[in-house]
């Protein structure tokens, strides 16, 4: 197993930059999923500004959970969007392909339906199925987090009825990290949070945004074989990952200086692979005859030699764990010092595995269904999964590519007969591999547009009973002539 560690030099202007940026929210989406549309506010504990989350979604019913207290539960969650309707439902954002997010998705039912039932549904992430959402009491807040580098232009979060009772979310929030942070070593790889923990923690509270720029959540954590140690002085940082200064202020020590400081991780899954990242900076101003130094170690097998943390400087060790392990920080013959440890954050990786609809394919139909009014559920990828691809579609799939629509096809109920007005639009120039094509009885009028000749792969076309005029290009007739193409 290949083992990384990556040191990075945050230089001050760039760290001033990030720092601007992040405390602005300039790329925060924060979205309260229910808040009533064109409302928004500022979070009284956070300052993050959260808006409805209706832009984003065209299916659902807001409600307020009934007897919500602010005082002690987070705003966000004083209102859910159920989804009685459909199998599958599917936020939609549009981003940038090869962008870094942290997307963070939060629940609680609260009862708001008074069933008192808490219902257990899947959550996707964007084809791939994400987690099975159990809730073990009604006040039971569950929040999933992901680290995903995108691979196109938008992102789909969606909630299956898996006939257990009717999905809902809470909050939806993405957070923009910087590219250089939590690599993987494939695109497929994504980052499911286990832990994120502030150790030695004086307040003993959960913190996130703004004392962590990138909205991270913290919780505090001690054990009783470790002790305590903390400052007051200010902490400088060498770290890629900005580890909060909260959190690098005070740390954990083996309570018995003779002992090493140690974490296990297992999983069922001997496959499954764990990535850790250990922020570490020495808070004590030794002597010149003191020095703390430790080792690392995966599985008793050595990873790091004679690691001396810096003085009030924040640093970041990451390394993998592959199915199982036992991490230890070992304290060295010569060192007067017991291993010291900040803060860790620790991921499994997530495959996220199936592949996504052509893009230019899934605009297409989108700007079709926004141009038409199309009452159609099409939400979420057009073509998978399979069970909930998009009726009025067929695809075609393939091993050595993408899935790509195929046909507006006649087979099932279709855009004929759909109420269709106006001009045939240019948005289907981009169902490249289109084959079959059926707007039939419907209002169209205009003329029949050229640009119907530049899709090589249409077979059949059918413009019965529409308000179109003029005559028809001659690209197409040439194809119906040529038997290349039936023209009705």
């Amino acid at each position: 197993m290949k083992m990384m560690i990556r040191h990075f030099l945050l230089f001050k202007s760039f760290a001033m930059v990030v720092l601007i940026y992040a405390q602005n929210q300039t790329e925060f989406i924060s979205l309260d999923c229910g808040l009533p549309e064109g409302l928004s506010y500022s979070d009284s504990s956070t300052g993050i500004n959260y808006t409805s989350d209706m832009p984003y979604i065209q299916t659902g019913i807001s409600h307020r959970v009934p007897g919500f207290n602010s005082g002690i539960q987070q705003q966000a969650l004083e209102y859910v969007r159920s989804f009685p309707e459909g199998d599958r439902n599917c936020y939609m954002l549009n981003l940038t392909r090869g962008d870094k997010y942290l997307v963070r998705a939060s629940f609680m039912y609260g009862n708001y339906d008074a069933k008192n039932e808490a219902p257990q549904f899947d959550l996707n992430f964007g084809t791939d199925l994400w987690a099975t959402m159990v809730f073990q009491n009604e006040s039971a807040v569950i929040v999933k987090e992901i680290i995903h580098v995108l691979q196109s232009n938008y992102l789909h979060i969606c909630l299956v009825n898996i006939g257990k009772g009717i999905p809902f979310m809470s909050a939806l929030e993405l957070r923009l990290l910087p590219n250089f942070t939590y690599y993987t070593q494939s695109a497929t790889e994504s980052l499911e949070l286990l832990l994120r923990n502030d150790f030695g923690s004086t307040s003993h509270s959960t913190f996130r945004f703004p004392q962590d720029i990138y909205d991270r959540i913290w919780q505090p954590y001690q054990r009783n074989d470790l002790g305590q140690i903390s400052t007051n002085s200010s902490i400088t940082t060498n770290s890629d990952y900005s580890p909060p200064l909260l959190a690098m202020k005070t740390a954990s020590t083996p309570a018995n200086a003779s002992q090493p400081l140690n974490f296990s991780v297992q999983d069922s899954d001997s496959t499954a692979q764990f990535y850790f990242y250990m922020h570490v900076a020495e808070l004590e101003e030794l002597q010149a005859n003191e020095f703390r130094e430790f080792e690392i170690t995966i599985n008793d097998k050595p990873w790091f030699y004679n690691y001396t943390p810096k003085y009030l400087l924040a640093d970041t060790l990451n390394f993998i764990i592959l199915g199982k392990g036992q991490l230890s920080m070992i304290r060295t013959s010569t060192s007067s010092h017991p291993p010291i440890l900040n803060a860790l954050e620790a991921y499994k990786v997530k495959e996220l595995v199936q592949r996504q609809t052509i893009e230019e394919d899934v605009y297409a139909v989108m700007n079709l269904k926004s141009l038409y009014g199309l009452k159609r559920n099409w939400q979420g990828d057009p073509c998978l999964p399979q069970e909930y691809s998009w009726e009025g579609l067929n695809c075609s799939y393939e091993v050595s590519s993408p899935p790509w629509i195929r046909s507006l096809a006649h087979e099932i109920r279709n855009l004929s007969s759909s109420g269709l007005n106006g001009e045939i639009p240019h948005y289907i120039v981009n169902l490249t591999q289109l084959v079959f094509l059926d707007l039939s009885n419907n209002n169209l009028n205009g003329e029949v547009p050229a640009f119907l000749g530049d899709l090589q792969s249409l077979t059949l076309l059918n413009l019965e009973r529409n308000a179109l005029h003029g005559s028809v290009p001659a690209a197409l007739i040439e194809k119906s002539n040529g038997g290349l193409l039936q023209l009705k």
